[in-house]
């Protein structure tokens, strides 16, 4: 879609104006929406060793990660139904779902239950994509790449504020305070976002709806990560694995086949055919999911107990790990806002790709040194800057490789990639930890070896995702893209 020459300069003189009362209310509303799930991240993962423990349970890595799955399997139909029915739109009914089972998570009174509420409210992670759609239609196109790049920043003040809120919800108050809070988050951006988020005039013509591409898509991946995280109980060899992976690498194969017959496919084969889109996707998933889930791992470190013989936890309080990380959460701030701006300057691929790298380094350093205050203040300089830039770039490369109207498709396929790739690295992760772990009493516990070998593992993918930067082409420059249809 074209702007004419009148409307256009009208964008322009807004861009020029700054962001205003009302596009400024906008990006509030969008990054307290794009950043509910990174909160619903951190909380949960600052909560997994008070969980574990209060529920006897050796399987906590699901706790994270049966949400994840949950996302991954409802974004195909997410981002459809949003390119035909309005973005927003589509963000207040799964909002409103993941409401629900928030809800069920704080009332659960069996681990079981705990489960089944994570796992609903974990469809909402798939509004993210369409919050970056919405934000290239919604703000004038001065004003898309800081907007993106504050929106990706956001990670940064959820990683400074997140663990002092965690920290007081936890240390005072228990895990069930942290779960509630959660109902409480959620609600809050359902009303911000029906009160003050306009609508994107972007849509493409409303077709059947392509179920058996979603639900082998969706299925497909979704069993993947789950055969792998079960693989080390049930034995890499045995039949439940190999149904549970092969079956869904079985389903992702018959997908691309589906996708090439059906009259309106739910992932265009022609989009994910083009070089600039599909190594973007590699590139962004692949580093974007091994930082978020060398998280998982560090909060594990931080929080489980120090238990000679079979714990090597740091033993900290939510509140002090707070602390530790709040030096480091600024630079992700600062990063990101920065690295926002310079991408109207600098190729986005040197940018991703130096922020990569920055992490990689961090990561690597901190396998080695984890012990002490004063290390994870040093180290985390690397890996905050290397996030704020990396977190700021992935929004920006997509805007520069897809059309508007295909924005949202895009946002949702680098999300499932983003996804598995997460989801795939906190069970081998958790396979690593759990080869130096000893179970007492029905809680499993970690040696040092593990929280060692699990940082190798997402420095080395981080380090191989910044290398494959080298493989994207170059696309339109971010003040070449179309944007501001909503304007």
């Amino acid at each position: 879609m074209s702007l004419n020459v009148e409307s256009q300069h009208k964008e322009e003189e807004a861009g020029k104006a700054g962001f205003g009362t009302r596009y400024a209310l906008m990006l509030i509303v969008l990054l307290w929406a794009s950043q509910l799930t990174g909160l619903v991240g951190l909380i949960s993962g600052n909560a997994q060793s008070a969980i574990a423990i209060h529920f006897h349970t050796t399987k906590i890595s699901w706790f994270n990660q049966i949400g994840l799955l949950g996302g991954v399997f409802a974004t195909p139909f997410v981002v459809k139904a949003a390119a035909m029915y309005g973005k927003k739109r589509v963000m207040v009914v799964i909002t409103t779902l993941g409401l629900v089972g928030d809800l069920i998570a704080a009332l659960a009174t069996n681990y079981g239950t705990l489960l089944v509420g994570r796992g609903v409210a974990g469809f909402y992670s798939a509004s993210v994509p369409l919050v970056y759609a919405l934000a290239r239609d919604v703000f004038p196109r001065r004003l898309v790449g800081p907007a993106s790049g504050f929106l990706g920043g956001g990670v940064g003040l959820v990683a400074l504020g997140g663990p002092f809120l965690s920290g007081w919800l936890l240390d005072d108050h228990g895990f069930r305070a942290a779960l509630w809070f959660l109902v409480a988050g959620t609600a809050l951006a359902l009303v911000l976002l029906l009160a003050f988020v306009p609508e994107s005039p972007v849509r493409e013509e409303r077709t059947r709806m392509d179920w058996a591409g979603g639900l082998l898509l969706g299925g497909g991946l979704t069993a993947i990560v789950y055969g792998i995280g079960e693989g080390s109980g049930w034995g890499w060899t045995s039949g439940r694995t190999l149904l549970c992976v092969g079956g869904g690498i079985a389903a992702v194969i018959a997908f691309l086949g589906v996708e090439r017959k059906v009259a309106h496919p739910m992932f265009p084969i022609a989009l994910l055919g083009r070089r600039r889109v599909w190594t973007t996707f590699l590139a962004t998933g692949l580093v974007a999911g091994a930082i978020y889930a060398s998280g998982i791992v560090t909060n594990l470190l931080i929080l489980m107990p120090r238990i000679p013989g079979f714990s090597d936890g740091l033993g900290w309080t939510a509140t002090k790990g707070a602390w530790v990380a709040a030096p480091g959460s600024i630079l992700i701030i600062g990063a990101a806002v920065v690295s926002g701006m310079l991408a109207r300057r600098f190729d986005s691929r040197l940018l991703l790709g130096i922020g990569g790298g920055l992490v990689a380094v961090g990561i690597g350093l901190s396998s080695q040194f984890h012990y002490h205050v004063s290390q994870f203040i040093a180290l985390g300089v690397f890996g905050a800057v290397g996030m704020g830039m990396v977190v700021s770039m992935i929004p920006v490369m997509i805007i520069e490789s897809v059309e508007p109207e295909e924005q949202a498709l895009a946002n949702g396929a680098q999300g499932m990639v983003q996804g598995v790739v997460q989801g795939l690295l906190m069970q081998v992760a958790f396979v690593i930890l759990s080869r130096d772990g000893t179970v007492v009493k029905g809680t499993e516990f970690y040696g040092d070896d593990g929280y060692t070998n699990g940082f190798l593992l997402f420095a080395g993918v981080v380090a191989v995702a910044a290398l494959l930067v080298l493989l994207i082409p170059r696309g339109k420059r971010l003040d070449e893209a179309e944007a501001g249809q909503a304007v």
